[in-house]
């Protein structure tokens, strides 16, 4: 009778079995598909949520469905600042905690805690940064018709936005957290960012899809990019070897770079007051308030027998 209640494994269950069987055995022989003694990575949608409820402290009533009166300005920083530490704080303690398996969980939670209070700290002094942010962009772009504009729609500044944040916790030497940060702007906006790169002040990237900026990148005040600038490396084939080496190049004040434009090099100084054309590779040092252009293919018009358009382009 048991054996006529039996079910026959059809061939799909038996290959699904076998599947499962081959993950498994993945898991058991990686040391990276399977979280370290059980632990938990710091949880992206939550990363995410802190830095949208970061803006609204930043920037309050411009993302917000409501309109802040000063006199409620104190409570409402106040409340939102408590409770977003305390969001960090819990993000920081996974992230130090996987990277310190053996690591005392309550000198983490310390840990934690300290690095979680300079972030809010500085928040005052990340928002004076972001509004000379605004001002650049304001001053750079004839196009914007006014500040908040730029706040409430530029992706270059919204890249900008959440790479100051991810930067502070990117120096206190928070793993994980800082690049998730970044990468969610780069998902958004198409600008990525890396959280070690270092950035001054009236800092504008116009238009911005495809900006990609190195970690060992230096900015100084006042530049400009535009879109599918790369501020990048040269060869990364000897891989971890170049950690902890400069290998981005350094941008001097006043620069202006114009899109499509690479970069590359540790060594390599753009000098101040220089303008970078369109579409140029550089590997090498240039110096101050210079120009650098990329001369145009040479290309003819001629004029046909034919009346219809009146010219054709050769190139």
């Amino acid at each position: 009778m048991g054996n006529q209640c039996e079910r026959m494994i059809t061939d799909t269950e038996q290959q699904i079995i076998e599947t499962v069987s081959r993950i498994t055995e993945n898991y058991r022989n990686s040391d990276i598909l399977c979280l370290k003694n059980t632990k938990q990575l710091p949880t992206r949608r939550e990363i995410i949520s802190i830095i949208k409820d970061l803006r609204n402290v930043v920037f309050p009533g411009y993302f917000e469905e409501f309109s802040m009166s000063e006199s409620y300005s104190e409570y409402y920083a106040g409340s939102k600042i408590i409770d977003i530490k305390q969001r960090i704080d819990k993000q920081l303690i996974l992230a130090l905690s996987y990277n310190d398996e053996n690591g005392d969980i309550n000198a983490i939670i310390e840990k934690a805690d300290e690095i979680s209070l300079n972030f809010v700290k500085k928040l005052p002094d990340i928002q004076q940064m972001l509004l000379k942010d605004v001002q650049a962009g304001f001053d750079g772009d004839p196009a914007a018709k006014s500040k908040e504009e730029i706040i409430c729609c530029y992706p270059g500044f919204f890249a900008i936005y959440v790479y100051r944040l991810a930067h502070e916790l990117y120096l206190s030497g928070v793993p994980f957290v800082p690049r998730i940060m970044t990468e969610y702007a780069h998902s958004r906006t198409g600008i990525d960012i890396n959280p070690g790169a270092t950035i001054g002040a009236y800092f504008f990237i116009d238009h911005g899809t495809g900006v990609v900026i190195g970690e060992t990148t230096i900015i100084g005040d006042y530049v400009k990019i535009y879109q599918g600038v790369t501020l990048g490396a040269l060869s990364t084939r000897s891989g971890q070897k170049l950690r902890d080496v400069k290998r981005h190049p350094t941008i001097k004040n006043n620069v202006t770079i114009y899109s499509g434009a690479s970069v590359l090099g540790g060594e390599t100084v753009i000098g101040e007051g220089t303008v970078i054309g369109g579409n140029a590779f550089i590997t090498q040092s240039i110096p101050a308030n210079a120009k650098v252009i990329v001369k145009n293919p040479e290309f003819k018009i001629k004029e046909t027998k034919q009346s219809y358009e009146g010219f054709v382009w050769e190139i």
